[in-house]
């Protein structure tokens, strides 16, 4: 039996002695583990039979331990159907349910989408990965001779990201107040303004010799997107993607504020209670993370990307070409592509390729195999100001019931209830095997990308 565990960094204190920064995507880490045995090892047995998942029980455990409202997942590829679940509310004030086909902010997966109509166009011969900067925004971005559009895919451009400047933290309670009942989240930006912002500070080395997860690079590629075909990115994306693969819920909606369909909400713990923070104005991470979708949505998009047919063979051997990512706790065996990273699970399990995505009271997860056969989508909407660390364990059960051995999972169950699937019964539970302290296995978090700070937690 495998299980997979799943770190978040939570910390807890006063508002009043110490205000987190919200920074717009300050880099942070999800830490996975082996912490049981494998059964039988080997890359993940694709060729194996196996059998029907249900992710029901870790959703439930992500709102009862995890300080989550709402948990929405996916996972397709394992069985002969996919499985779907919900549990927790929509809405606070409704009490609601939250519904597996809700939709929801997914942060910096949008990054996966713009990469991918990057490297069409670099299909097309429309432009290069190696063609400097500059070519396409002359001006823009100092330095940007020296810096190619593959180093802006792939985070090792060096340059400053524009959501660590002050401008974008909350710093007070004035702040804080702001953001939940204020102006705040409603500010309207121009990709012009924020690559503006990161070009009054200096790079953090010089281009391609270290890496730094940084929102400018993704603002950039949006931008010449634009300078390549003449039409938004937005645009560009849902012409060469969403409308292809028939991605109904999955719009980019630049600067408006609302979803569009039905959706979960997200909220903040203020002393005065609950503070429903779901609408924002997404200009602010632009092509870095303005997206909204759905689980079914981005497996879907997930499962095309990986399969291939999105991506000609040159352009895909590119995508996966990945750089040893520098975020604090990482490991030497998991690296950034463009757009998506990779990461080992270790023994039984398969590589982890995808992207995840954070904003403020929204997160999301989106997992594969390299192959495009399997995938799991998640969204959960943690409870700012709350302690989420029980998220780990049923976050990492997710991941494991999707990529590791048949016979593998957790020891959380299988549980039922809110999910769908094919009506074959469940196979048996195994039971773990315990093994010694557990080796650290990390995923980069590219976001959160409008954190909030843990330390309005009060204690």
């Amino acid at each position: 039996m495998t299980s997979v565990r799943v770190r978040t960094d939570h910390r807890r204190g006063r508002l009043g002695a110490q205000l987190a920064a919200v920074a717009l995507a300050g880099a942070t880490v999800l830490a996975l583990a082996p912490t049981a045995a494998v059964a039988a090892g080997g890359d993940g047995g694709s060729a194996e039979r196996r059998p029907r998942v249900d992710g029901q029980q870790e959703l439930r455990d992500l709102v009862e331990r995890g300080g989550t409202t709402a948990a929405l997942a996916e996972i397709r590829g394992v069985g002969r159907s996919p499985w779907r679940g919900a549990a927790g509310v929509a809405d606070l004030a409704t009490g609601r349910p939250a519904e597996a086909d809700g939709r929801f902010r997914i942060g910096s997966v949008t990054k996966a989408f713009v990469s991918t109509v990057l490297l069409q166009l670099v299909g097309e011969g429309r432009l290069r990965l190696d063609d400097p900067v500059e070519r396409h925004l002359p001006g823009v971005v100092p330095n940007g001779a020296a810096i190619t559009v593959r180093q802006l895919l792939n985070h090792t451009s060096g340059l400053f990201n524009y959501t660590e400047d002050t401008r974008f933290l909350i710093t007070s309670e004035a702040d804080l107040e702001d953001y939940a009942h204020g102006t705040w989240r409603y500010r309207d930006y121009r990709p012009e303004q924020l690559a503006a912002v990161s070009a009054e500070h200096p790079p953090y080395f010089a281009p391609g010799q270290g890496w730094h997860y940084s929102n400018t690079n993704y603002v950039l590629a949006g931008m010449i997107v634009r300078k390549v075909t003449g039409r938004a990115w937005q645009q560009e994306v849902e012409r060469r993607v969403v409308r292809p693969l028939h991605l109904e819920d999955t719009v980019f909606p630049g600067s408006g504020t609302g979803f569009g369909g039905p959706h979960t909400h997200a909220y903040l713990d203020l002393p005065a209670g609950p503070a429903d923070i779901t609408r924002l104005n997404p200009s602010v991470v632009d092509a870095a993370g303005n997206g909204i979708s759905t689980t079914t949505d981005l497996d879907r998009f997930h499962a095309a990307l990986f399969g291939g047919k999105l991506l000609r063979p040159a352009e895909m051997s590119a995508l996966t070409e990945t750089v040893p990512s520098t975020v604090p706790g990482t490991v030497p065996d998991m690296g950034y592509g463009l757009g998506v990273f990779r990461l080992d699970l270790g023994p039984g399990c398969e590589a982890a390729w995808g992207h995840d995505g954070s904003l403020g009271g929204w997160g999301t997860l989106l997992l594969g195999s390299r192959d495009g056969k399997r995938q799991f989508a998640l969204s959960y909407n943690p409870f700012v100001g709350r302690d989420g660390s029980g998220a780990e364990e049923p976050v990492g059960s997710l991941v494991a019931k999707t990529l590791c051995a048949p016979g593998t999972g957790t020891g959380t169950g299988t549980g039922a209830g809110a999910g769908t699937g094919s009506p074959e019964a469940a196979a048996p539970v195994p039971q773990p095997v315990p093994v010694p302290e557990p080796v650290p296995r990390t995923i980069p978090r590219t976001g959160p990308d409008l954190p909030l700070p843990d330390l309005v937690t009060r204690s």
